[in-house]
């Protein structure tokens, strides 16, 4: 039914004057809602890689959002872990080095970037929701910060004498500058918070490798 936008009648369908107050019956044509279509963002491997290490802001909400891209983050540390071990391990090889141990030395710098993973995306969680107010979880923290990780598979061409130098100081601004990029997406602040936040948690987490190595040195001391 409609009404008069005159007088407030009603009036019957296909009437073209309003029966009361003689007003013509103004027709409105309602235009059809338009269909959303979410916008479909390649969810490759690669292409996200790319887009991280483009600095790439999008990408950042976007992993931080998709909790399946968890495991993708884990693949990018794994990778920039071994590339940094391979051109590490060639390096040495250049030089004449023998090569005895890399399986054992590629595994332990896995390791150890898994657990820094971890750990540091924990820091970076607790100084940034709890000191300077940010809102995020512990798994937003771990998508986005893995990711930033993706300029170290440049890290397979450190071995090239003199430019290998130069392509490994380049990976590790660049790799401080998508980190700043990835807390601040993660934690949704200024990019002036996202750098006191790792700033804070680099000094958080050398406190704590101090006293993880005092612990450990501890028992050493008495045994010898």
């Amino acid at each position: 039914m409609s009404y008069c936008t005159k007088c407030g009648s009603e009036i019957q369908r296909n009437a073209r004057y309003c029966p009361k107050c003689g007003a013509p019956v103004k027709i409105e044509t309602v235009s059809p809602q338009p269909t959303y279509t979410p916008t479909t963002t390649s969810s490759s491997l690669v292409d996200r890689m790319i887009r991280a290490a483009r600095l790439d802001v999008s990408l950042y909400e976007e992993v931080e959002r998709d909790e399946r891209a968890t495991t993708q983050a884990l693949i990018v540390v794994v990778l920039s872990s071994i590339s940094s071990g391979i051109g590490t391990a060639l390096s040495k090889a250049l030089t004449g080095h023998e090569l005895g141990g890399i399986g054992i030395g590629l595994f332990g710098g896995l390791f150890s970037a898994l657990i820094v993973w971890l750990v540091w995306s924990f820091i970076t969680y607790f100084v940034g929701t709890k000191i300077f107010g940010g809102t995020a979880s512990y798994g937003e923290l771990l998508r986005t910060i893995g990711f930033a990780d993706a300029p170290g598979v440049l890290l397979v061409f450190s071995f090239i004498p003199i430019l290998g130098g130069v392509i490994s100081f380049a990976v590790w601004v660049w790799g401080l500058m998508a980190m700043v990029v990835a807390v601040q997406q993660a934690l949704d602040f200024s990019t002036g918070k996202a750098v006191l936040t790792c700033i804070v948690g680099w000094i958080a987490a050398l406190i704590l490798l101090a006293i993880i190595g005092i612990l450990l040195a501890i028992p050493l001391i008495f045994l010898g």
